[in-house]
């Protein structure tokens, strides 16, 4: 009896993350012409679909770099480490950082725009190892390991999370589905709004696993079409520093081919 229900654990929870999947040409096509190696997923909320490019790939959990900065503000919202998104959080890091734009006090939502890593290092000491882990498996957020380092594990690991599991959590986000106060999400999604014109939003995160050496990109985010939303995961192999800008191409592009953009 135990078994069968292992066995149908398994299986519903195969089903929830693979959900109803179209693998997309189009999308295959826009990858190989860019000589890329990597997947994008787009998730249609409503309609609970899937449509996109490398299943296998979309279902492989990867370190989620700096888009673990959509999660780490929620967070540090709710727990109080900052008030609201623009309080100024000190500047704690190298003298001459990776990124000259990064060496300034700043708020959350200047830091996300910039992907201030030493800034968000900070957010994450003054929430704490032990809070950061009850929010993130308050999240369901990958496979919500952290570590015993609060303020690295979204760079180096443990944490990992697939493209899958990004767009579910999301679409939660863009349809204020998530277990927070409702002020709190929509703070952290006006910070993520990227672009917008008659009838749409854009909103998005890049990430990019061991910069600026060889590793994993991601570009995740999504759009509002009146009362759709789109939310959509693109990650990829970084093989040279010039791949980094395809994060976006590819990812525009393939909105655009899945008429979610023109």
């Amino acid at each position: 009896m135990k078994r069968w229900l292992l066995l149908w654990l398994l299986v519903t929870a195969f089903r929830a993350q693979a959900g109803d999947w179209q693998e997309s040409p189009e999308v295959a096509a826009l990858f190989t012409s860019a000589g890329v190696v990597g997947t994008f997923v787009l998730y249609d909320v409503a309609a609970d679909r899937y449509v996109g490019h490398d299943r296998s790939r979309a279902q492989t959990r990867f370190i989620p770099a700096s888009t673990f900065k959509i999660p780490h503000s929620l967070i540090g919202l709710a727990v109080g480490a900052v008030a609201h998104v623009d309080e100024i959080v000190p500047y704690t890091g190298l003298a001459q950082p990776f990124i000259e734009s990064w060496g300034r006090d700043m708020g959350l939502r200047d830091a996300i725009a910039l992907s201030n890593v030493p800034i968000y290092q900070e957010l994450a000491r003054r929430i704490g190892l032990e809070r950061m882990g009850e929010h993130v498996r308050r999240l369901e957020y990958g496979n919500m390991a952290i570590g015993d380092q609060v303020d690295r594990f979204w760079l180096k690991g443990p944490l990992k999370i697939s493209a899958v599991e990004q767009v579910l959590f999301l679409g939660k986000l863009a349809k204020g589905g998530l277990p927070y106060a409702a002020t709190q999400q929509q703070s952290l999604r006006d910070i993520l709004l990227l672009e917008q014109g008659p009838g749409w939003k854009l909103y998005g995160k890049t990430g990019w696993q061991n910069a600026p050496e060889p590793g994993v990109g991601w570009w995740v985010g999504w759009v509002e079409k009146g009362e759709q939303v789109y939310s959509f995961a693109l990650n990829m192999d970084i093989r040279r520093e010039s791949d980094a800008a395809k994060r976006m191409e590819l990812g525009r592009a393939s909105l655009v081919v899945l008429k979610v953009l023109e």
